[in-house]
């Protein structure tokens, strides 16, 4: 059962549009519903997104009747707003998209492909970037083929391609503005434009072209979905990177683990609020990049970082991970005490780490031991924790 998301005002909003039935693909199932690897299409697609931190919704457009082929194929859905039905046409479902969006009224809106799996984080940014009150964002890839006009299979023309560009997606635009020109497009019979930025020219406002990226393929035929398996058979390899970390007990009343506060006779002491079990996924995390350690980033030296959050080192490390264009597959992290008991806390534990790190609650493990009263930790004078973090990234040659 799908659960939306908080419906505070967001600031950057995904539209994935999945309403298509891809024939040309050459599968029984819509494109955007066949596994490629380990995951679905859209699956894929949706956790390219989710994994970008400035976007906080998602609404996913579908054919109406594919509410169960919808579910079956994207798992978990708990960080998706409920699915919408779509119209007879891209922009119909588009439109209808915009509509549901409406109530959050975010800022920016990224209309994107379900059927481009490969979009990076940097062309996410780059469209971001580009977006403004005023303005929509494109990527492109320049032209490189020289191209000729054709008319009834006679070449009658080479096109200077210096000024042509091939469109991508996420588009992104001021979603006021995007909306109210569906509407009005809409409203005046205009409803065979193929992309969103011809809808917003049409209205009269301005389309940046920011830089795309030759990975961020459309899965269109076979040969397209041979060359992803390719793509992801040669292109990415594993890394995995550990962690630990300890800190002592002082005077307090609680204190903080992997995300959690739970009440205790006596706090963790820190220049932060000392939450041993995010320090050493941290450290993990930063493991997979070979991006240093928590202590290189968030120095205890600096003032900055006294009785800070941990959240904030933890996600930190995942934008770093992001930003190199890798995937989150695992993280698991083991705390070693006496006291206080971590059972009860577990679930809440790795609800918060899967939030922090935009994966699901599935891919978190969390565990506890004690040091069977031996040394440090069995005297009750700190604890431990110990993390491992798995990232799938493309590969390096």
């Amino acid at each position: 059962m799908e659960t939306s998301q908080n419906s505070s005002k967001a600031d950057v909003a995904a539209l994935i549009v999945a309403a298509g039935r891809g024939v040309r693909a050459g599968h029984d199932l819509p494109k955007q519903y066949v596994r490629l690897g380990d995951r679905t299409v859209l699956q894929r697609t949706i956790e390219a997104l989710l994994s970008h931190p400035a976007v906080s919704l998602i609404q996913v457009v579908i054919a109406e009747g594919d509410a169960e082929l919808y579910r079956s194929a994207v798992g978990d859905t708990s960080k998706l707003l409920p699915p919408i039905a779509g119209g007879a046409t891209r922009q119909e479902s588009v439109k209808n998209g915009l509509e549901a969006l409406a109530e959050h009224a975010p800022r920016l809106v990224l209309v994107h492909d379900a059927a481009r799996p490969f979009v990076t984080a940097d062309v996410v940014e780059n469209v971001i970037v580009g977006c403004d009150a005023d303005h929509g964002a494109i990527p492109v890839l320049p032209v490189t083929e020289t191209v000729k006009r054709i008319e009834d299979s006679v070449i009658t023309a080479t096109v200077p391609r210096d000024a042509l560009g091939t469109a991508q997606t996420p588009q992104g635009f001021p979603f006021a503005a995007l909306l109210k020109a569906h509407r009005d497009a809409w409203d005046s019979g205009r409803t065979e434009l193929t992309d969103d930025a011809a809808v917003f020219a049409l209205a009269g406002l301005t389309v940046r072209a920011v830089e795309g990226d030759r990975r961020n393929i459309k899965l269109t035929n076979p040969a397209d979905f041979a060359a992803a398996e390719r793509m992801l058979t040669m292109a990415i390899e594993t890394r995995t990177g550990q962690g630990f970390d300890v800190h002592t007990f002082g005077d307090g009343s609680a204190v903080w683990l992997c995300g959690v506060e739970i009440p205790h006779d006596r706090a963790l002491v820190g220049h932060s609020d000392a939450d041993v079990g995010l320090h050493a996924l941290t450290d993990a995390l930063l493991g997979t990049i070979g991006d240093g350690d928590i202590g290189e980033h968030f120095p205890p030296s600096d003032p900055k970082w006294k009785g800070a959050s941990s959240d904030q080192f933890l996600v930190d490390a995942v934008r770093r991970v992001h930003d190199k264009g890798g995937r989150i597959v695992n993280v698991d992290v083991t705390l070693v005490c006496e006291a206080p008991r971590i059972g009860p806390h577990r679930e809440a534990m790795q609800e918060r780490i899967a939030e922090l790190a935009g994966i699901g609650a599935t891919r978190v493990g969390v565990k506890a031991t004690t040091n069977e009263k031996m040394g440090f930790i069995g005297r009750g004078e700190g604890i431990v924790a110990l993390a491992i973090a798995t990232v799938a990234l493309p590969a390096e040659s």
